[in-house]
């Protein structure tokens, strides 16, 4: 299985999905067509926009890529606690002249719908955040030729992908930027020491299950991709490297403030979403951040307004700045260039400790 999974690229690099808009057909087939495994992110689209940018990767690249779908969310929010959090919002709303959005906007993210687009019309890759599938929409995909791919976050949620019948794992370490991809939204398990380190958890789950594991989580260089490969991971997933490209769709403003100095740190919050994710410390984060409940995707579709007028006006203090802990190594690379850099350095790793280099290595 193991070979199935890597015979899908030549070089052990995968372009994180990153919803909201970076992971957009340009990226992806950049990264696919330099050797890598592009994604495309389903979340937040609706299944016809997915359609049409799987349709754009195709018309791009003939190399395989992948698209990642959010699990549906349990409607186990606190009406209370979304509304109380709506009350401080207020100002925020006023400061840039727009209103809050609808946090009963749905908490599906028409997964169904979405599903049936990708077995009608298959990809090489799907995988899973936020949860894991059944063994029947596993299966399903296994039975048109697509493999699978569960975002996990400790080893029980990776037994769980195993058994249920995925072809691989994310292993996302708490370095990552962007939202945490747990099973659950667990208020009780926030707090300084409550996420694992990648090298850390890719050792753990490698001791429960035997499938494939994708490592994620802070990673902007080859030799950290090495330091992966050599804890057990088969190749090293990428986010925050990727988001300052080019080819990115993320907006001009979230890409400079990668490597400003005035956001020097990133932090887990629930600020924007409900959901514990990680981004650069701004204002926003540290005005609302302790207050906003375990609320996803109810602060979601309440703040993605303010989000998207704070951006309109230019004010990076208002937006969410996901980034993982690597951040101040962004380089601003065509996507292409930024793969084939990637694979110098990680060759260079393997050859300082001896080892041979990845098959396809850039000379």
């Amino acid at each position: 299985m193991s070979s199935a999974l890597t015979g899908l690229f030549r070089y052990p690099i995968v372009q994180a999905p990153m919803a909201g808009g970076a992971s957009c057909p340009r990226l992806a087939a950049a990264v696919s067509g330099a050797g890598g495994l592009g994604f495309l992110a389903a979340g937040y689209k609706t299944p016809e926009a997915m359609y049409e940018e799987i349709k754009q990767v195709r018309g791009l690249t003939d190399r395989p890529f992948g698209v990642n779908l959010f699990m549906p969310q349990p409607p186990n929010a606190d009406p209370a606690a979304v509304a109380a959090y709506g009350g401080r919002l207020t100002g925020e709303a006023a400061r840039y002249e727009t209103s809050l959005g609808d946090p009963d906007a749905g908490s599906d993210d028409a997964y169904d719908a979405k599903l049936a687009v990708l077995l009608d019309n298959p990809v090489p890759v799907v995988s899973f955040t936020f949860g894991c599938p059944t063994r029947a929409v596993l299966d399903a995909l296994a039975a048109v030729g697509t493999r699978t791919v569960v975002t996990v976050t400790s080893p029980v949620e990776a037994q769980t992908a195993q058994w249920a019948g995925a072809d691989a794992v994310c292993v996302q370490g708490v370095e990552a930027g962007g939202h945490q991809g747990t099973y659950g939204n667990d208020p009780a398990a926030d707090g300084m020491g409550a996420g694992i380190g990648l090298l850390s958890l890719i050792t753990l789950v490698r001791e429960y299950v035997q499938i494939p594991i994708i490592a994620a989580g802070g990673m902007m260089r080859g030799s950290q991709i090495a330091a992966a490969l050599a804890a057990g991971a088969v190749a090293g997933q990428m986010g925050t490297a990727f988001l300052v490209c080019p080819e990115s769709g993320a907006n001009a403003l979230h890409k400079q403030a990668m490597t400003d100095p005035v956001f020097g740190r990133t932090e887990l919050t629930r600020a924007f979403s409900g959901r514990l994710a990680r981004g650069l410390v701004n204002r926003f984060m540290r005005e609302h951040g302790p207050y906003a409940p375990a609320a996803y995707p109810q602060l979601h579709h309440m703040t993605s307004g303010l989000r998207k007028a704070a951006a309109k006006a230019g004010d990076p203090q208002g937006m969410a700045l996901w980034a993982g802990q690597g951040h101040r190594l962004a380089r601003e690379l065509p996507a292409a260039r930024l793969v084939e850099t990637l694979a110098v350095e990680l060759d260079a790793a393997r050859g300082a400790l001896g080892l041979q280099p990845q098959r396809g290595a850039v000379s």
